[in-house]
């Protein structure tokens, strides 16, 4: 009986799985090489066969770009998933919300996110799930702490690479801001604060964490004006949805 180790090329065949490779598909290529040097392969329709490398070469691509995204997305949680802790009645969770939200489809409208709450209640973890799921669609992510953005701002700031800075935030499908309210606002950082929300507003999805109530929020500014212009732009109740979790401490319960 032959096995596939048994079977050779024949030059034409080599040659095609080489131009294969030309071409930039390599997994193509490779379930190509597969299927000549299986005896078998005639069991299966030629549309099957194809099917098979296309799909083949599809997955690769999808998990290079997958990879690439997360690498620059610096979730705090890159295995986060939405697991069956979600519906512990001690968490106190709204469910149905957060099933919806987690189809991401709010992404693609350009809506906008709150999610306030407790400490350790688990809102980072739950926001870097949706993230995992957004990236998985294609979609750019990033996560970063408000302390850290406008620390980030304000070197863009004086290194006068500011706009650049900005274009790459600005072009983000989804920008996760962690820990608001956990910074100093002075009067740069709400303007740095506010070219951030403005450049978004409207087009791609921001979502604010924060453990203190967005009825809080306008007096953790330097400047009125400011607060009102940021605030407006993300606590609109026409384009940002909203998700309280006061429930467990989750830290208590690994």
């Amino acid at each position: 009986m032959s096995s596939a180790q048994d079977i050779t090329l024949t030059a034409q065949e080599q040659d095609l799985i080489t131009r294969l490779k030309s071409f930039r598909v390599p997994e193509m290529a490779h379930i190509l090489e597969e299927q000549l040097k299986d005896p078998n392969a005639d069991l299966n329709t030629f549309m099957e066969r194809m099917a098979s490398m296309v799909d083949a070469e599809w997955q690769a691509r999808a998990d290079k770009r997958f990879n690439r995204l997360m690498k620059e997305a610096h979730l705090r949680y890159p295995a986060a998933d939405l697991d069956d802790t979600i519906y512990r009645p001690e968490r106190q969770l709204d469910t149905q919300t957060i099933e919806r939200l987690s189809t991401c489809h709010w992404i693609e409208e350009g809506k906008n996110l709150i999610v306030t709450g407790s400490s350790a209640s688990g809102k980072t973890y739950l926001i870097n799930a949706f993230c995992v799921t957004a990236m998985k669609q294609s979609k750019s992510v990033k996560y970063i702490k408000a302390n850290t953005l406008m620390s980030e701002m304000e070197q863009a700031r004086i290194k006068s690479t500011n706009l650049d800075y900005l274009n790459k935030l600005t072009k983000l499908d989804l920008l996760v801001i962690d820990d608001f309210g956990l910074m100093d606002l002075d009067l740069d950082k709400c303007r740095d604060l506010f070219e951030v929300l403005d450049t978004r507003d409207g087009r791609k999805s921001t979502v604010v964490i924060s453990q203190f109530p967005v009825s809080t929020w306008f007096d953790m500014f330097a400047d009125n004006t400011y607060a009102d212009a940021c605030l407006t732009r993300i606590t609109d109740k026409h384009h940002t949805y909203r998700l309280e979790m006061n429930g467990i401490n989750m830290r208590e319960t690994e």
